[in-house]
Order: structure tokens, then C-alpha cells, then sequence
């Protein structure tokens, strides 16, 4: 019984940390600009195009995204949870969800669910019955490619973002940059609205007492909104060389003296 209960206290634990490793790095994911506008990003995760009609059989297709320098911190945003072996990744979370809710049926099913979509839309090879197929051909030397938009989206992702993969990259390239774009914007707005719903739902777990994680993982500071500075401190001056204070609580030797007056130092590169 003691070797049961300690073997379980290690596994509530265990969990409890990949869930706060997750909420940290979720809340980041739901702080980004693209998170901002809920149903834009619900309609750049389905890949959204305008088909108009030109007549004699053609039609032109236009899809209109975010600059890519905006992908791009979402990208970096969502990446870790991309990764199963970072403690933060969706589907360890998703599992300690399912450990903490193994005797609710309901919450039971919707963690299947959760990631057998999670899997068929992230895993390359995994099989699904969306998405699309790019080929091109070139009438010159008869040579012919085709890749599929999860391969795609990628190679953006590991291959021109957050990595530089030679191989994705050189499989790729034949279909230049903007393919690959087009093919992550929609798979990175989609993990970002996952990451965001597996947030809610851990937020509806912890108010009803079944998670016990620290509430300030809830409200803590996770993302900058101000990148100015302005402290008042007391300031201090010495001869070159003269040694600094043993540790933050140690006082100032008689060397040093405080400046007074209104003394304005900058510092400057030269």
C-alpha cells in the first residue's frame, strides 16, 4: 500500500509539473496579437481563399495572410509544445489531464479525442482526409515534384523559422517560400487555438479543485508589455578597479561615494 501511494504521489507530480510547464508556455501562446481577434484566428487556422470567376473557364484564388515576421513569433510561440520531449509539449499535457480526470468519463473521451486530432493534423505521415497536395512541373526537363501542406507548413517551421533543417529545406525548395508559408499560417493558428482551449480547460480543472496547481502559474507575469525601464536607485562611484560589493546585502566600502547633485551618467558604446 505505501509502495502504491508513493508510485502515485510521483505520477500526480510528475504531471502537475508538465501542466504547469504548459500553462506558462499556453499563456504566452494566448497573449500573441494573432489571439487576439478569437474569430480571425478561428478563420486563419481554415486556410480562408476568395475564389473569383474571370470568365473563358479561369477563376483567380486569393488568400491574404499576416506578415510572416507576425507568424513567425507565433511560430516561436508554439513550437515547444510541438515537441514531445519538452516538458511543456501538448500532448503531455493532454496526458496529465487525462491523469488527473481518469475517472471522468466525459473528460476522459475529450482527451482521446484531443489527441487523435492533435496527431492527425501535426504528424506528417499520420493519415487524415483534409488538407491539400501541391505538384508543379517543369516542361523543360520533365522533372516533377509534390509535397503535401502539413510537409509544407514544415519545412517553414523547421526549415526557414526556428531551425534551419537542410534536409526539409532541400526537399522543399523547389516550391519556394511562399509555398511554405501558406501552408504553415493555417497550422500555426490551429495549434495556437488548441493550445488555448487545453489552457481553458485546465483553468475550469483548477477551479474545480482537481489539479491543485500554485495559483499564481494563473496570473504571474509571462509575456513583456513594456520594454522601458526607469528605476530610482542610489547611485555610487569609484576609482577603476576598486572591488564591488561582496553580494547585494553587503555595504559600500568608504571608497565608494555616493553621487550627489545633478550628475547625469549615460552609457554609450564609445
Amino acid at each position: 500500500m505505501g509502495t502504491y501511494g508513493r508510485a502515485g504521489a510521483d505520477a500526480a507530480s510528475l504531471h502537475r509539473g508538465r501542466l504547469e510547464a504548459f500553462v506558462v508556455r499556453a499563456r504566452r501562446v494566448e497573449a500573441h496579437s494573432l489571439a487576439a481577434d478569437w474569430d480571425g484566428l478561428v478563420a486563419l487556422a481554415g486556410a480562408p481563399y476568395m475564389v473569383t470567376a474571370l470568365g473563358n473557364g479561369e477563376a483567380q484564388v486569393r488568400q491574404e495572410y499576416p506578415a510572416e515576421e507576425v507568424v513567425e513569433s507565433a511560430a516561436a510561440r508554439v513550437r515547444p509544445l510541438l515537441l514531445e520531449g519538452d516538458a511543456c509539449s501538448y500532448l503531455k499535457a493532454l496526458a496529465a489531464v487525462g491523469y488527473f480526470c481518469r475517472e471522468l468519463p466525459h473528460d476522459t473521451q475529450w482527451v482521446k479525442a484531443a489527441r487523435a486530432e492533435w496527431r492527425t493534423r501535426v504528424e506528417p505521415n499520420a493519415a487524415r482526409e483534409s488538407g491539400y497536395q501541391v505538384m508543379i512541373g517543369d516542361t523543360a526537363t520533365g522533372r516533377t515534384a509534390e509535397l503535401d501542406d502539413r510537409k509544407l507548413a514544415t519545412a517553414w517551421i523547421y526549415g526557414d523559422v526556428v531551425h534551419h533543417d537542410t534536409d526539409l529545406l532541400k526537399e522543399a525548395d523547389p516550391f519556394g517560400l511562399s509555398e511554405r508559408f501558406r501552408a504553415a499560417v493555417p497550422l500555426v493558428a490551429w495549434i495556437m487555438i488548441k493550445a488555448i482551449e487545453l489552457l481553458n480547460y485546465v483553468r475550469v480543472l483548477q477551479a474545480a479543485d482537481l489539479l491543485e496547481l500554485p495559483t499564481e502559474l494563473f496570473d504571474r507575469e509571462v509575456v513583456l508589455t513594456s520594454t522601458c525601464w526607469e528605476h530610482t536607485v542610489r547611485a555610487y562611484a569609484a576609482p577603476v578597479g576598486t572591488p564591488a560589493p561582496a553580494d547585494a546585502l553587503a555595504p559600500f566600502s568608504d571608497t565608494w561615494i555616493p553621487l550627489s547633485g545633478s550628475a547625469v551618467l549615460r552609457h554609450a558604446d564609445d
